[in-house]
């Protein structure tokens, strides 16, 4: 089983970390990275990275580890800045992350496994990817909080977040992986709409989903899913 430790201090190593590699990665054009990954020159995602040496045609199942989830600078501040009532309270911001978090693995385990796709798994084994994901910089515009009276914010967009994800060899713990990406989440047609937790969710999913998408497309051009593995 992988077991995600929550305690703070790690959490907080974590961040760091991620923070630390999309940096580097935002930071290297065409340069190969510290720890031996090499760019993709035509990457669907604002910057990506692969080992030059990585076989992703052995993967056929995928193991997807809880989300870091971290808000941008100042998000608390700014929001309760604006509000005319209910504060955003470190309460809020928690159950948010611990939403946000499950809902990416939801909609990606959805995405890599739908028409017999990727199975997804808690194990290690030869031909298991390990997929690690940060969500950070996470903004959303118009957070559900409890109010005392009612209020309604009319938004354009609901919000926007950075996906950093790392890809690794389960049995190795080589990585293979890297890509960075910044999305918002905008209304159809850019439309002036209420946003609460319903369409908050529902634009969310849809975010993840185009990066579940783009993922489920470069494994497929390396391995189709129900081929057997060559010895």
């Amino acid at each position: 089983m992988f077991c995600q430790n929550r305690k703070t201090i790690q959490i907080f190593l974590l961040t760091l970390a991620a923070l630390f590699s999309v940096s580097t990665v935002v930071a290297e054009e065409n340069v190969m990275s510290h720890d031996g990954l090499k760019p993709v020159a035509d990457a669907r995602v604002a910057k990506a990275y692969i080992h030059p040496d990585a076989d992703f045609s052995v993967y056929q199942r995928v193991a997807i580890l809880d989300p870091l989830v971290a808000f941008r600078a100042n998000w608390q501040r700014d929001q309760n800045r604006s509000r005319t009532s209910g504060r955003v309270r470190a309460r809020d911001m928690e159950r948010i992350k611990e939403d946000v978090a499950a809902l990416f693995k939801e909609v990606f385990a959805e995405r890599l496994s739908a028409n017999d796709g990727y199975e997804v798994v808690d194990v290690t084994g030869e031909d298991v990817l390990i997929i690690r994901p940060a969500i950070i910089d996470l903004d959303i515009t118009a957070p559900d909080v409890n109010t005392a009276g009612r209020q309604r914010t009319f938004t354009a967009t609901t919000g926007a977040a950075t996906l950093f994800m790392e890809l690794f060899d389960s049995m190795s713990s080589q990585i293979i992986g890297r890509a960075a990406d910044r999305r918002s989440a905008r209304q159809a047609g850019g439309m002036i709409t209420w946003s609460n937790s319903v369409t908050n969710r529902a634009e969310a999913r849809r975010m993840f989903g185009r990066w579940a998408d783009k993922l489920r497309e470069f494994l497929d051009e390396h391995y189709k899913p129900g081929e057997a593995l060559e010895q």
